[in-house]
């Protein structure tokens, strides 16, 4: 049985789409998903951290702020491991024979953040950051069994995991809680994952879902890790999320798993080339988002699911640029969460060396993209 609690939060979540489409005006359609504002938390994202992004446990401090400085909205990258009983933690690899061993004190662990999010009135968006065969960070270490894309029983056990999840919160409501399938889809090629290959699994995994749960929102990530529209997918109505870190030589500059080898030119805003030529401003940025903007004209709701920059991006650099792809994304009604709250992309404790932090109750806060942030 809904709570006050949740129905208010209905209300108010409908009454941000009204917003939305006020804004935008009669020329545009609106898009079907309110545009929730916040921020991905990192407490399950990577097993095999020994520190706060292994433990599982979101801190109430957090949610807090989150709320309190105006926003609405946690997506929650999560590693299966956690919540997946054997060896894994000695071998550093998963065995085929444990993917289905859940353990239900890492279930619980999940439990708590879905209650504490409600409590706080936020929107929480479970996302596979590793699924059952697929790591966008780990595509080719073997610490998988099999692959997503290739293995009948890897896309047996990611479904079966979303099944669960399914069955766990089918009486949390709609308002409250959503699911994005698995994090940053690769882009399609043959031998490895093909457009038929990504549109079988996630339909798949979408279809156990609803046959549970028929209300629950379902988001799935664009192609070449959440930069481009899944277009065999607009069938299945369910919402896509883009990833705002386009050019990677501003999201990414000096971020070791992406500029390997420190060989990244320093960026300048707009982007410009080795020659002087403009590689990206504000007309390419439009062009960039604007088939995500034809999404919404489908009916196909839009969020964007991480966005920012690391940390050792010129901070005129970054703030310049992010403030342009906020703008534009608010222009076409489409949220976003800021990769990460706490860390190198976030808004607290960031490690940037180019900036004046604000005292926030023990961490460094960076009040000016806070303002920013709650400008859009």
């Amino acid at each position: 049985m809904p709570t006050r609690r949740d129905v208010l939060q209905t209300a108010a979540l409908a009454a941000v789409a009204h917003r939305v489409g006020a804004q935008e005006g009669p020329a545009k359609v609106t898009n079907p998903l309110p545009r929730w504002r916040g921020f991905n938390l990192l407490h399950f994202f990577q097993s095999l951290d020994s520190g706060e992004r292994s433990s599982g446990q979101v801190r109430e401090d957090d949610l807090r702020w989150i709320r309190d400085w105006g926003f609405n909205f946690v997506r929650l990258p999560m590693d299966y491991w956690l919540w997946v009983e054997g060896d894994w933690r000695q071998t550093k690899k998963m065995r085929p024979e444990n993917v289905g061993r859940l353990s239900e004190a890492g279930l619980a662990r999940v439990d708590q953040t879905v209650e504490r999010c409600r409590a706080y009135g936020l929107h929480l968006n479970l996302n596979f950051h590793r699924a059952p065969g697929y790591c966008i960070n780990e595509r080719d270490s073997g610490r998988e069994p099999y692959s997503l894309w290739r293995s009948p029983a890897a896309e047996d056990a990611f479904v079966h995991h979303w099944e669960v999840f399914a069955k766990r919160y089918r009486e949390v409501p709609p308002a409250a809680l959503s699911y994005n399938l698995v994090n940053e889809a690769p882009s399609p090629r043959d031998n490895y994952m093909t457009r038929e290959d990504y549109r079988r699994v996630m339909t798949r995994a979408t279809e156990a879902i609803r046959a549970i749960d028929p209300q629950r929102l379902i988001l799935i990530d664009g192609y070449g890790a959440g930069s481009k529209i899944v277009d065999e997918m607009i069938p299945a109505k369910v919402a896509q999320s883009v990833h705002a870190y386009w050019p990677s030589r501003i999201s990414h500059y000096r971020a070791g798993w992406v500029d390997r080898e420190s060989k990244m030119v320093e960026p300048t805003w707009p982007l410009r080339k080795p020659d002087g030529s403009v590689e990206c401003d504000r007309s390419l940025l439009e062009q960039h988002f604007a088939p995500w903007a034809g999404l919404i004209q489908q009916g196909i709701g839009v969020h964007c699911g991480e966005c920012g920059a690391f940390n050792k991006t010129p901070y005129r650099v970054f703030w310049q640029w992010f403030e342009t792809v906020l703008d534009i994304l608010t222009g076409h009604g489409i949220g976003y969460s800021l990769w990460e709250f706490r860390g190198s992309f976030g808004l607290l404790d960031s490690g940037r060396q180019d900036i004046a932090y604000v005292d926030w109750q023990g961490h460094k806060l960076d009040q000016e993209l806070l303002t920013l942030l709650q400008r859009h």
